[in-house]
C-alpha cells in the first residue's frame, strides 16, 4: 500500500508547477491546430517525451522493471496507457470545436472525479470544511458557466459536441490519475510515465502525419515545442506531487487552472486572430471566485490522515 511522504509543501509546490502549466496548455494547442492536426500534435508529444526520459533514466540506470509487476498491476498500466492517451486526444479535438477558457472550465471535472476517487478508493476523508469547500466549487462552476448553459443543454451541434469530448477527455484523465496512484506502490512515477509515453507513441503513429513538422513555420515549431516542454514538467510534477500530497487536496489545487486560461486568453486575444476569448457576465466572475474560494478551503482544511484500520483498500 502506497503512503505519501507528508511533505505537504512539496506537495502543493509541485501541483502548483502542474497548475500553471495546464492552465497555458489549452492556448498553445489551440494556436498549434491552426497548422497540425490533433493526432499528429499528440504523438509528436508523446514521441518527444518518451526520448527525453528515456535517455535521462537510462543515464541514471532507472529504466522500467516490468518483470516485477503482479498481473493487476499490469491491468493497472493498461489502464493508465489508454487513459491518458484517450485523453490527451479526446482535449484536443474538442478544443477544435470550442474555446480554450471553455474547455478548462468543463475540465474541471477531471480533477473532481480524481477527488471523489480518492474518497471512495483510497480511503482519503473529508472534514466539514471540506464538503463546504467542495459545495462552493460546484457552485462557482455552474455559475461561471451560466451563459453556454443553451448551448450545453441545446440541441447537439459545435459546440456541444466540443464539450461532450472534454468530458469524455476528463473522465479519462480521472482514470488514469487513479490508476496512476495505485501503481506507485510497484514503481516510480517517471517510470510510469516513461511506459505510457512509449505506448501512446506506437499507438499514435499510424493517425499521425509526421511530415507535418517540415511544414510548420517558425511560430508552429515554437508552439510545439512548448507543448512537448509541458508534456514533460506538467505531468512530472502532477505525477511526484501525488507522492507527497493525498490525491484529493492535489484535485483541490487544480481546479484553479481555468482562471490562468481565461487569464492567458485575455491577455492574448487581441493580438491573435485564433484567439477567442471566453465572455464573462457578473455571475461568470462571482462563479470563478467561488471556484478559488471552494478550491482552497477544500484542498487546505480537513484531516491530514487516516490511520492504518481504516483504509479499504487504497493508498493512503
Amino acid at each position: 500500500m502506497h503512503k505519501t511522504t507528508g511533505n505537504w509543501k512539496l506537495g502543493l509546490g509541485l501541483t502548483l508547477v502542474a497548475t500553471l502549466l495546464w492552465g497555458a496548455l489549452p492556448v498553445i494547442l489551440k494556436l498549434l491546430l491552426g497548422a497540425m492536426d490533433a493526432y499528429t500534435i499528440t504523438w509528436y508529444r508523446f514521441l518527444a517525451a518518451a526520448m527525453v526520459l528515456a535517455a535521462f533514466q537510462a543515464r541514471r540506470r532507472s529504466l522500467p522493471r516490468l518483470g516485477r509487476l503482479d498481473r493487476s498491476q499490469w491491468l493497472l498500466l493498461a489502464v493508465a496507457v489508454f487513459a491518458l492517451t484517450g485523453n490527451y486526444v479526446l482535449f484536443v479535438v474538442g478544443l477544435d470545436f470550442i474555446t480554450p477558457g471553455a474547455a478548462q472550465v468543463v475540465i474541471q471535472l477531471s480533477p473532481m472525479l480524481l477527488l471523489l476517487g480518492g474518497l471512495a478508493l483510497f480511503g482519503e476523508r473529508f472534514g466539514h470544511w471540506q464538503w463546504v469547500g467542495f459545495g462552493i466549487l460546484g457552485a462557482g462552476l455552474v455559475l461561471f458557466f451560466n451563459h453556454r448553459l443553451e448551448l450545453l443543454f441545446g440541441a447537439l451541434g459545435q459546440y456541444s459536441t466540443g464539450v461532450l469530448l472534454i468530458v469524455a477527455a476528463a473522465v479519462a484523465w480521472a482514470a488514469y490519475a487513479l490508476a496512476q496512484k495505485q501503481l506507485l506502490k510497484a514503481m516510480p512515477s517517471e517510470n510510469i510515465l516513461l511506459l505510457i509515453y512509449v505506448a501512446g507513441a506506437l499507438l499514435f503513429l499510424p493517425a499521425a502525419d509526421p511530415a507535418a513538422l517540415w511544414r510548420l513555420d517558425g511560430r508552429g515549431i515554437g508552439l510545439l515545442v512548448l507543448a512537448i516542454l509541458n508534456t514533460l514538467f506538467a505531468y512530472g510534477a502532477f505525477a511526484e506531487a501525488l507522492e507527497h500530497w493525498e490525491a484529493s487536496r492535489v484535485s483541490a489545487v487544480l481546479t484553479v487552472t481555468p482562471l490562468l486560461t481565461l487569464g492567458f486568453m485575455a491577455l492574448l486575444s487581441p493580438v491573435s486572430d485564433l484567439l477567442e476569448a471566453e465572455p464573462l457576465n457578473a455571475l461568470s466572475i462571482i462563479g470563478a471566485l467561488m471556484v478559488v474560494g471552494g478550491s482552497m478551503l477544500t484542498a487546505l482544511t480537513g484531516r491530514r490522515a487516516l490511520t492504518p484500520g481504516s483504509v479499504k483498500a487504497g493508498l493512503e
